[in-house]
């Protein structure tokens, strides 16, 4: 596909986006309906890398539309409406983190870093399945900011620039974050 081809395509998308969200503000609700069914798997993916597969991590999926709904009239239409999506989940899992360290550190003097399952790979066989519990372990152990870049850049593929963008970071703090966090989990999967 050529490189026009594509944008032609992008564009496309765009409009129809634009078109969902306004159809969504008209009341809509099917039009609603499908951008819920076409973004619920990207904030699941968000939400469960930085909370785990947890009963949390699904709340929170369910509040990141529920907020949108609420805030679809706010949105301009400068950024790709996945854009503004994955900064709602982003914002609500960190408040949601936030929340939890303060209630943790009420009742516990252990952190909570160990109440975390996260899955990075599915569970073909033995091997996987025990590294993967390996990384979700780093990955619980390194700080919120820096787990949010490896989750976003790392393991759902967005370019720094786009994590830049969806984090409302410069680009600069992306790469900084990024490599720090690289750091960090190669100190613990070492110990690991």
């Amino acid at each position: 596909m050529s490189k026009r081809s594509t944008m032609i395509i992008g564009s496309y998308r765009q409009t129809e986006e634009n078109e969902l969200v306004k159809a969504s503000l008209g009341g809509d609700k099917l039009a609603f309906g499908e951008i819920v069914k076409r973004y619920q798997k990207m904030v699941a993916r968000t939400v469960k890398g930085m909370l785990g597969d947890s009963v949390f991590a699904e709340d929170i999926g369910q509040e990141v539309f529920i907020k949108l709904y609420h805030s679809l009239s706010e949105f301009r239409g400068e950024a790709k409406l996945s854009t503004y999506i994955q900064r709602i989940a982003v914002n609500l899992t960190l408040n949601e983190i936030k929340r939890r360290k303060r209630f943790f550190s009420m009742f516990s003097q252990k952190g909570n870093s160990e109440m975390y399952e996260f899955e990075v790979a599915d569970h073909e066989n033995e091997e996987r399945r025990e590294a993967s519990e390996i990384v979700n372990k780093a990955l619980m152990r390194i700080d919120p900011k820096f787990r949010i870049i490896v989750t976003m850049r790392m393991l759902q593929g967005y370019s720094t620039k786009e994590t830049a963008e969806i984090l409302n970071l410069p680009l600069g703090t992306v790469l900084s974050r990024l490599s720090r966090a690289q750091d960090q989990l190669k100190g613990i999967l070492e110990k690991l």
